[in-house]
């Protein structure tokens, strides 16, 4: 008569720790809730001292301040931010090491490289866009062109003379240059750099005469007179040279291209780390003082969140494709 109910609790007790058991192995890890509670390290493919590194700087201090947690920088240049991008992509799946990108690196890349160690989609999840960067037009102070009409009407009359200078083959200061050829049909020649810093100080010098390069890097040239922006890439005007008309407002018909920046992180992040990440990079790009410094930098805030950010890219791949095929541009 006692032996019965003993029998019965320890049945109802070995079934209570077998379904214990069985949630466990379906509950989300503790170190996901918990997120983030050590520091986030973010990479970058590039230098110190460009403008994605001012970007990561501007960003890292509020985001580890909403966050909780420090966001330490880490500086993995090379091969046209390749190797930062493939630091990420092997980085364990958890949300602590992310990669602040440009558009060389996700949608450029994967067409101008034969080897890419990468597949933007496949190993990298999109977390949040954070910028567009319109490029400008620039001529040195020797051309004798005020606007783009001008411009184009001079290079028509000198078929071949002209020299644009860029910061390497298959990269957007290469690739926007010959997106304008095709659609003014111009006869430009390109002079490949080893980087956009020696590029742009050779148009500043007067050995090339013609650039597209990034709003940041051109603004106080131009407002110093030492450089004549002629348009902006973009749709509308860049607030950091409000008085640059854009391609389009100049004759060049749907002529809307700019660079951009996003972070992502690891492919197979758990969903609900993205998603806090992507929030967090949401606050942060929202506070006035933050939006008002990237305007400053020449980057204008346009946040994407995860998933539109994703849908994004998937239209911008193919479309970077093109323009490297018929840039006939290919890196080993």
């Amino acid at each position: 008569m006692i032996e019965r109910p003993n029998r019965l609790r320890r049945a109802l007790g070995a079934l209570v720790v077998t379904s214990l058991a069985a949630a466990a192995l379906v509950a989300p890890p503790p170190a996901s809730a918990a997120f983030p509670d050590k520091p986030i390290r973010l990479v970058l493919g590039f230098p110190a001292g460009g403008p994605l590194d001012s970007h990561a700087r501007l960003l890292s201090e509020r985001l580890g301040q909403v966050l909780g947690q420090q966001i330490i920088v880490d500086y993995k240049p090379g091969a046209g931010g390749t190797i930062g991008a493939e630091t990420v992509a092997r980085s364990p799946a958890d949300g602590y090491t992310l990669l602040l990108a440009n558009t060389g690196q996700m949608v450029i890349n994967p067409a101008l490289y034969r080897k890419l160690p990468y597949h933007t989609l496949k190993d990298l999840a999109p977390v949040a866009r954070t910028a567009q960067q319109p490029l400008a037009l620039v001529v040195n102070n020797a051309v004798p062109a005020q606007t783009l009409q001008q411009f184009i009407a001079y290079a028509k009359a000198n078929p071949g003379k002209i020299n644009y200078a860029s910061a390497g083959n298959g990269g957007i200061s290469h690739l926007v240059p010959e997106m304008f050829k095709q659609a003014t049909g111009l006869y430009l020649v390109h002079l490949p750099y080893r980087g956009s810093a020696p590029a742009f100080a050779d148009v500043l010098a007067g050995h090339a005469q013609f650039m597209a390069e990034s709003v940041p890097q051109v603004t106080q040239y131009v407002q110093q007179g030492k450089i004549r922006a002629l348009a902006v890439t973009s749709r509308e005007r860049s607030p950091a040279l409000p008085d640059v008309p854009t391609l389009i407002e100049s004759g060049i018909k749907d002529f809307d291209v700019v660079g951009f920046y996003g972070i992502l992180a690891p492919a197979d992040t758990p969903a609900d780390v993205v998603d806090k990440l992507s929030e967090a990079i949401g606050q942060t790009l929202a506070t006035p003082d933050v939006r008002s410094r990237m305007v400053q930098q020449g980057a204008d805030p346009a946040f994407l969140a995860a998933g539109p950010f994703r849908r994004f890219l998937e239209g911008e791949l193919p479309r970077w494709e093109r323009v490297v095929k018929a840039s006939g541009a290919q890196l080993d």
